[in-house]
């Protein structure tokens, strides 16, 4: 490679589609990764969005199951992002980071590649279970099924700021062992797995989580937007804050290099 392709490398922080389509199959041949992002969200709204006892009962412009597939689709790409994002604590643990240093890929490119691939990864079972929500009864407006599905999928870029921001906190082995019990636990803050009450302490609780403005917008396409400038100031602070983070820890790991 001459010095000239050398400095356009450098001069693009040595982002390349090369690098890209590297990352991405490496994810896709995790095959663990590839069971808990798609199997479970799509198993999972087969068992709680197709009961004939309520998934037929109107909410908003559509109906519950309407409302559960949304739901996990957004489990699923928050998931696959966290996860994918997650990984840089075992590229740091193998040395792939440090050897990644000595190309003209900057830290900047090496962060977008990181959530280019999570957020494609994400598309996945966003795709899956709408696909078996279409299948199964699943009922909203047109609008509805295409703006909810595009919220989910950018929406879950949040979590795979977390999951850089985990990958540079935590060593390999306790970074994995921290997303999976997290996802669960923001799942039930957002209220993916059952409604959040209108009011008391658990309403409260849920609009400090990071899943509830993001869980919020997702759904409003069908249930309405009533809430909407919270959803998103909701988004915004916890983007902020996973961002910053992972910017934060990712200079320290730098500088001991």
């Amino acid at each position: 490679m001459s010095a000239y392709d050398l400095d356009r490398r450098a001069a693009g922080g040595g982002l390349n589609p090369t690098l890209l389509r590297i990352e991405l199959l490496r994810v896709l041949r995790n095959k663990r990764t590839m069971i808990f992002t798609v199997v479970m969200p799509v198993a999972f709204f087969f068992l709680f969005g197709t009961n004939s006892a309520y998934a037929n009962e109107v909410v908003g412009n559509g109906n519950v199951a309407g409302v559960i597939m949304t739901s996990m689709a957004l489990y699923g790409a928050m998931i696959a992002t966290a996860a994918t994002g997650s990984t840089v604590s075992v590229e740091r643990a193998q040395g792939w980071s440090r050897q990644l240093r000595l190309t003209p890929l900057r830290g900047s490119a090496y962060i977008v590649v990181k959530v280019a691939v999570a957020l494609a990864i994400g598309l996945i079972p966003v795709l899956a279970v709408y696909a078996c929500g279409a299948a199964r009864g699943a009922h909203m407006s047109t609008a509805a099924w295409i703006v909810s599905a595009v919220i989910v999928w950018l929406g879950s870029s949040l979590f795979a700021a977390f999951g850089l921001f985990v990958g540079y906190l935590l060593p390999s082995e306790n970074a994995m062992q921290v997303i999976g019990p997290a996802m669960a636990l923001l799942a039930f803050g957002g209220g993916l797995f059952m409604p959040i009450p209108d009011h008391g302490f658990f309403h409260w609780f849920s609009t400090f989580t990071p899943m509830w403005g993001v869980s919020g917008l997702a759904h409003a396409p069908q249930t309405g937007w009533s809430n909407w400038w919270q959803w998103v100031a909701n988004l915004v602070v916890w983007l902020a804050i996973f961002v910053g983070g992972a910017v934060w820890r990712f200079r320290a790991d730098t500088a001991r290099v």
